[in-house]
């Protein structure tokens, strides 16, 4: 599963009327993921550093992988 299905199935659960056009949920999807995109990238460590940083650093490039559909999520 990616994580734009799993927001997109949360948007399409929620209580929220979305009484729009077809590709509503991806509208509105989009700007949440990409909010989420520039956090993380935002942490992301430097190249050099401790196995912490390193650890912490794949995280986030796991993470954003999830974020832009090149990864799937964990099962």
């Amino acid at each position: 599963m990616k994580f734009s299905e799993l927001l997109i199935a949360a948007i399409q659960r929620s209580e929220i009327p979305l009484r729009f056009e077809p590709g509503a949920e991806e509208a509105v999807a989009a700007p949440v993921m990409e909010t989420l995109q520039t956090w993380i990238a935002g942490h992301v460590p430097g190249e050099e550093g401790s196995e912490f940083e390193a650890g912490y650093r794949a995280l986030a490039v796991q993470l954003l992988a999830e974020l832009d559909g090149s990864a799937d999520l964990p099962e």
